[in-house]
């Protein structure tokens, strides 16, 4: 830990707030997805209109990424900051009033607002405030939270569902608006934003991410995120329904104690695998580690739905998560070191969120999929979407050790 040491006291103070709201957005997010099974059988909603809820949060997360990075960029990182972790975790309680599929879109919309704005806002802020040697591992820092907030979810979805149903597991979500008090007294705007902003630099627009010679490298890091979120929510949020479906739809049949300690176990390979990246890639550079990451990946996850035997799935399990999420410590950095200071916020918002509205395909393709031809085949699509990101960067050029303008 001696790199976090080497930060200045604003970085560290950025980082934890950051991470916790990251990892708080994991938490909101993730319990939709564990409720999902006895939510569709509740209200008796088919997996492709669950997977349309998942769809529907996406396509609003892509909005609100777009939208707080703009903000991020005129009003300040911390202020997009607070503003997204409020609108996330109002809305992920408000769907535990839920009565009908219309009333959960209109949450789920709230909610994936909320959702893409952290990330976005959240990015710039420990971008800005880390120097490049150590700028991979603070937004790994960052990162490894969603395995935490993914954890803390399946453990409070284990306790709460069984004893208070389904709807108890969702106002547990209002805790993260209570860290926006925490943010707000101690969590500085970063001196990159102020001295922009004394010097009045260009408004951001999204116009200018494709001006001087950036729209070609805008447009790859977006087919590249695009794939990799793909992937990434085809299989996780359907990953709880994949393990407790029965047989005969294709899933592996385990009670909601065997599949939440799955999950469980899994986030242990995910919090290192978000931690590791950050430190390769400061070592050998973005590209490699990416590259590396994205194809173990596409093998890794064609085994694991190949596979019927618990006891491998359990052992698999963390390693497919290493490689299959860790590659997001990735985004921050890369992007925060191609676009300069004015326009960073923005282009952080719009490279991964536009990139989620072809993810918010995945939970409904698969939903539909695994209707006729079961989870496994549905979700080995995972697999080809790592494979085209992989590809996506033989466009995007080697950015580490760039100092930040």
């Amino acid at each position: 830990m001696a790199w976090w040491r080497d930060g200045s006291s604003e970085g560290r103070r950025a980082g934890i707030a950051a991470g916790l709201g990251w990892m708080l957005d994991a938490f909101d997010v993730t319990l939709f997805a564990l409720v999902l099974p006895a939510l569709r059988h509740d209200l008796g909603l088919s997996t492709a209109a669950g997977g349309a809820l998942g769809s529907v949060a996406l396509l609003a997360a892509a909005a609100g990424g777009v939208w707080f990075g703009w903000i991020a960029d005129r009003f300040g990182r911390t202020r997009a900051l607070m503003a997204s972790i409020l609108l996330y975790s109002v809305f992920t309680a408000a769907c535990g009033f839920a009565t009908t599929f219309t009333q959960f879109v209109v949450f789920r919309v709230g909610l994936g607002l909320g959702m893409g704005g952290e990330w976005a806002s959240g990015a710039t802020l420990v971008s800005e405030t880390w120097p490049a040697e150590h700028r991979g591992k603070a937004l790994a820092f960052m990162q490894s939270a969603w395995a935490i907030g993914y954890a803390f979810a399946a453990a409070v979805n284990y306790f709460i569902q069984p004893a208070f149903g389904w709807r108890a597991v969702f106002f547990v979500g209002i805790l993260p608006a209570f860290l926006t008090i925490w943010v707000r007294r101690t969590v500085k705007e970063p001196d990159l934003w102020r001295e922009a902003q004394k010097n009045r630099a260009p408004r951001s627009t999204l116009k200018r991410l494709f001006a001087n010679g950036l729209a070609p490298l805008t447009i790859a890091l977006t087919i590249m995120n695009a794939c990799t979120l793909f992937g990434w929510w085809s299989f996780n949020l359907w990953l709880p329904s994949y393990l407790q479906e029965p047989p005969s739809r294709g899933g592996l049949g385990l009670q909601m104690l065997s599949s939440s300690t799955m999950i469980l176990v899994m986030q242990v390979g995910m919090w290192f695998g978000y931690i590791t990246f950050g430190f390769v890639s400061d070592r050998i550079g973005r590209k490699r580690t990416y590259v590396a990451y994205l194809l173990l990946a596409a093998v890794l996850l064609f085994v694991y739905v190949s596979v019927r035997a618990p006891l491998v799935l359990l052992a698999l399990g963390p390693l497919v998560a290493f490689f299959a999420t860790g590659y997001f410590s990735g985004f921050g950095t890369v992007t925060a070191e191609i676009f300069p200071t004015a326009i960073r916020g923005t282009a952080q918002g719009f490279t991964y969120n536009i990139g989620r509205i072809v993810s918010a395909a995945a939970p409904f393709t698969v939903g539909t999929l695994a209707q006729t031809r079961g989870f496994g085949a549905a979700l080995s699509i995972s697999s080809v979407a790592f494979l085209m990101a992989a590809l996506a960067w033989r466009w995007i050029p080697e950015t580490r050790g760039r100092a930040l303008a």
